[in-house]
C-alpha cells in the first residue's frame, strides 16, 4: 500500500487519467474529489463488500452515483 500525506487542493494522479484532489480537511473527515474516465466505476468500498445479500448492479452512467455530468 502506499501511503502518502497531502493537504487541501493537492492532487494525486493514477495512471495519468484519474485525479484524486483533497477539497477539504474537516477535523477527522476528509472531502475528496475524483475525476475518472466514465468507463472506470468509483464506489464507496461498503458498497463493494462482499458480505452483502443483495447485489448490485453499477451502471457507470448512472447519475445517482455522484459523478457530474461533463
Amino acid at each position: 500500500m502506499l501511503v502518502l500525506s497531502r493537504k487541501v487542493d493537492q492532487t494525486i494522479v493514477i495512471q495519468g487519467n484519474i485525479t484524486i484532489k483533497i477539497l477539504e480537511i474537516n477535523g477527522d473527515r476528509v472531502k475528496i474529489g475524483i475525476d475518472a474516465p466514465r468507463d472506470v466505476v468509483v464506489l464507496r468500498q461498503e458498497l463493494t463488500e462482499s458480505d452483502r445479500t443483495d447485489t448490485v448492479d453499477v451502471d457507470p452512467s448512472d447519475a445517482s452515483l455522484g459523478r457530474k455530468a461533463d
